[in-house]
C-alpha cells in the first residue's frame, strides 16, 4: 500500500482533479486550434472564390471547448471526494482516474477538432451537410462525456 500522511490525501485527490481539467483543456486547445486553422483556410477559400464565408464554421471551431467543462466537472467532483472520510484510502484511484480520464477527454477534444476541420473544409466547399458534420462531432464528443460519467460512477 502506498504510505502517505493522511493529511496529504485530500491534496492528492485535488491534484487528480486538476490533472483532469488540465489534460482536458490541453485537448481543447489542440482541437480548437486545429479546427480554427481549417476554418480560416475555408473562409479564405470562399473569399478567393467570391462566395460568402459561412459564419456557422465557428460551431466546428468551438466544439472541442466542452471537454474543458467536463474536466472542470471532474475537478469539482474530486474536490468533494477530498472531504470524504475515505480520502486516505481512495486518493491513488482518484489521482489515477484524473490523469487517465483527463487524457482521454483531451484526446476526444483533439480529434473532435480534427473532425471539425474536415467539416469546415467540406462545408465551405459545398455549402451542404452541416447536420451530418455536426452529428459526427457529437459522436466524438460522446467519448469524453462517457469518460466523465463512468469515472464518477466508478469512484462512488
Amino acid at each position: 500500500m502506498l504510505d502517505l500522511a493522511p493529511e496529504l490525501a485530500p491534496a492528492m485527490i485535488k491534484l487528480g482533479g486538476a490533472a483532469a481539467l488540465a489534460f482536458a483543456a490541453i485537448g481543447s486547445a489542440l482541437g480548437t486550434g486545429t479546427a480554427g486553422m481549417a476554418g480560416i483556410g475555408a473562409w479564405k477559400k470562399c473569399y478567393l472564390q467570391g462566395k460568402p464565408a459561412p459564419f456557422i464554421l465557428l460551431v466546428f471551431i468551438g466544439a472541442p471547448l466542452s471537454q474543458t467543462i467536463y474536466g472542470l466537472l471532474l475537478l469539482l467532483s474530486f474536490n468533494k471526494m477530498a472531504l470524504a472520510e475515505t480520502a486516505a484510502v481512495m486518493w491513488p484511484a482518484v489521482l489515477g482516474a484524473g490523469i487517465i480520464g483527463g487524457i482521454a477527454m483531451g484526446m476526444s477534444a483533439w480529434y473532435q477538432g480534427k473532425a471539425g476541420a474536415a467539416g469546415s473544409d467540406a462545408m465551405a466547399e459545398t455549402g451542404q451537410g452541416f447536420g451530418n458534420y455536426l452529428t459526427t462531432l457529437g459522436i466524438v464528443e460522446t467519448v469524453a462525456l462517457f469518460v466523465m460519467i463512468f469515472i464518477q460512477m466508478a469512484l462512488k
